[in-house]
């Protein structure tokens, strides 16, 4: 049986390449900037990549070679793992929100410091971070009938005689997570990055403004996967997703480049 066609090879291929910017820009952000810097955002910008590749290689083995397996176990085991780290890279995502919504007015040792102000910024800070680990950790414990797609199943001729729970169709935990949870964290960090934009001049203005961009570009790559399915346009939905990826990876790096922000 075959299950790669050209559409899918060249699908397959672009997503490798996706993992392959995602280290790429992990090391440079982790060692050039992290490293000179020693400021927590970045290592947060860094490790957000990191978990990225994380999870596309669990998705690359949930959508190409899992199917092969006929194990419906094995397949869902796949997309659970591919969710969860999916949450953690948010977690990291909320982190630098947290710095840049609630930054450190200065060491906790200075009389001059509000304490308890500073307390409530990095209690709020750690809501933020821990909330996403949270839902991921639900990912992985939820029913199988709330998370398994029988569409899919289907299509490499797998069987289940789990009865789904969707809503409008759609798995309902996946309802909930990707189309609700997902978007209302995601958008927080390009709406973030064009108001700062607003608030600053010079390099920090367009460089916040190109980051709010390559964000918001990005996760509209993630959602165009989604929406192309639901069209049936299958080609479309294999080659378009990952290229406008690559292209909010370009414009992130671009963004961040600035000596200014080292």
């Amino acid at each position: 049986m075959i299950y790669f066609g050209f559409v899918d090879s060249i699908e397959l291929g672009l997503y490798f390449v996706v993992i392959g910017y995602y280290f790429l820009i992990f090391a440079y952000f982790l060692i050039m900037r992290f490293r000179v810097s020693k400021k927590l955002y970045w290592l947060f910008f860094s490790l957000l990549f990191l978990i990225l590749s994380i999870s596309r290689g669990f998705f690359i083995i949930y959508y190409f070679y899992a199917p092969e397996t006929h194990s419906a176990i094995l397949i869902m085991l796949n997309y659970r793992l591919a969710l969860f780290f999916t949450w953690i890279a948010i977690s990291c995502l909320m982190g630098m929100l947290g710095i840049f919504l609630f930054p450190p007015e200065g060491n906790l040792e200075k009389k001059s410091v509000d304490k308890t102000k500073e307390y409530i910024k990095y209690a709020v800070r750690l809501v933020l971070i821990i909330s996403p680990i949270v839902i991921g950790i639900v990912a992985l414990t939820l029913p199988d009938r709330l998370l398994i797609d029988v569409e899919f199943l289907k299509q490499f001729f797998i069987f289940t005689s789990i009865e789904p729970s969707t809503i409008a169709g759609y798995p309902a935990g996946r309802f909930i997570i990707n189309l609700i949870f997902q978007p209302l964290f995601n958008f927080l960090v390009p709406i973030m990055f064009f108001y700062l934009a607003k608030k600053t001049f010079g390099v920090l203005r367009r460089s916040y403004l190109i980051n709010g961009i390559g964000f918001l570009l990005y996760y509209i790559g993630r959602l165009s996967y989604s929406i192309f399915g639901a069209l049936n346009l299958p080609h479309t939905q294999a080659i378009l997703p990952p290229l406008i990826i690559l292209l909010s990876l370009l414009i992130i790096v671009i963004a961040n480049s600035f000596e200014a922000l080292k």
